[in-house]
């Protein structure tokens, strides 16, 4: 017979280690990501102190975008663009990709592990719930596949609730990998366009981008809507 002692033990135990979870994640927000966001914003900066770190910088942008995924308020866009910005359209667009890919193993291991509680700790219920479309396991690959190949999505959301759902660990690390590419490349591109000066390929770049980003946007809602879970 389980001792009631022990249970509860296990889950204060529990309870507390989310909410030390919550409180660090909150200071990395608010001493690390904030900054890091403004930092980013600022390519010139951010060039400079690329070339300040040398052979270390690809390392310290890798362990950016892992930060930034798995700190999921953090918006990853501005970190795109300075990497195409500061390591030019190839080399940027694969930091961001590897970055991202690691970030997101990261997340959906730890969610497998801890279950809905990671998740809650991150993101708002109410994204939780309108995604709750993807427990259909039927297509379930299909729209995990679809929502992280739309711009605009929220992809960081998707990543936590993917390893809640039957998704195999092999499945997500493919589109993990390729889906996002498509929205990557668009601001690496017009990130290295504005470090070389190209201004105008830049602008029509980030139009493109803003373009279909609000029509993925309107997508993600439509589908929503259509699933009746919004």
């Amino acid at each position: 017979m389980k001792d009631p002692l022990s249970e509860k033990k296990k889950r204060w135990i529990a309870g507390s280690g989310i909410l030390l979870f919550l409180l660090l994640s909150a200071l990395v927000f608010w001493f690390a990501g904030r900054p890091l966001v403004r930092f980013a914003g600022e390519p010139e900066r951010f060039r400079a102190w690329v070339e300040e770190q040398g052979m270390y910088a690809p390392a310290l942008f890798l362990g950016m975008m892992i930060l930034q995924i798995v700190v999921a308020v953090i918006p990853g866009e501005p970190l795109e663009i300075a990497a195409g910005y500061a390591f030019g359209a190839f080399k940027g667009t694969l930091l961001c990709l590897l970055g991202a890919y690691l970030g997101r193993l990261a997340v959906f291991l730890l969610v497998r592990r801890f279950g809905t509680r990671a998740v809650e700790v991150f993101v708002p219920l109410d994204k939780l719930n309108s995604l709750r479309f993807l427990q259909n396991e039927k297509r379930l690959s299909f729209w995990v596949f679809f929502l992280f190949f739309l711009p605009g999505t929220p992809k960081d959301a998707l990543s936590y609730f993917a390893g809640l759902t039957r998704l195999p660990l092999k499945t997500w690390l493919i589109i993990s990998l390729v889906a996002p590419l498509p929205s990557v490349v668009t601001s690496t591109v017009g990130g290295s366009a504005l470090g070389m000066g190209n201004y105008a390929f830049a602008v029509v770049m980030f139009a493109v981008t803003l373009l279909i980003s609000a029509l993925g946007i309107a997508a993600y809602k439509h589908i929503c809507k259509k699933q009746k879970r919004c």
